[in-house]
């Protein structure tokens, strides 16, 4: 199992940058990709980020430009820098991995079902006018 813990959130004027962390324990091993999701007040839960382990990176069309996803090559931590704040950016952020999907290593796909997601408790960012 794979636990996920959430930092460096807060408040933030409009225009100004803010780097969440989120440390990652357990079996590390089996990670297929490296996710970062937010949801505002009584909205879905989008998702902002994707790292893969192989390197590729995507972002939605809400941060593109402004926000960075990468990891740590040990895989114990992964950052979304975000640049050029906005008050719609304000929400909570969760980071999110997904374990053992195919074609991952056949040992992993056996052991988490052929992909299971795990999910830290999420923190807070808000980003006043």
């Amino acid at each position: 199992q794979v636990r996920l813990m959430e930092s460096g959130g807060g408040m933030v004027q409009a225009g100004g940058s803010l780097r969440l962390s989120c440390g990652i324990s357990g079996d590390t091993m089996c990670i297929s990709a490296m996710r970062w999701h937010r949801q505002a007040p009584g909205q879905k839960r989008e998702l902002v980020a994707t790292l893969t382990t192989g390197g590729d990176a995507n972002y939605a069309d809400s941060g593109k430009g402004r926000f960075t996803i990468n990891s740590d090559n040990a895989k114990t931590t992964m950052f979304l820098q975000m640049n050029s704040l906005k008050p719609d950016d304000t929400a909570i952020y969760y980071c999110n991995v997904a374990v053992g999907i195919p074609p991952a290593e056949p040992m992993c796909a056996a052991q988490y079902n052929d992909g299971m997601d795990y999910w830290g408790q999420g923190i807070r960012v808000t980003v006043s006018s």
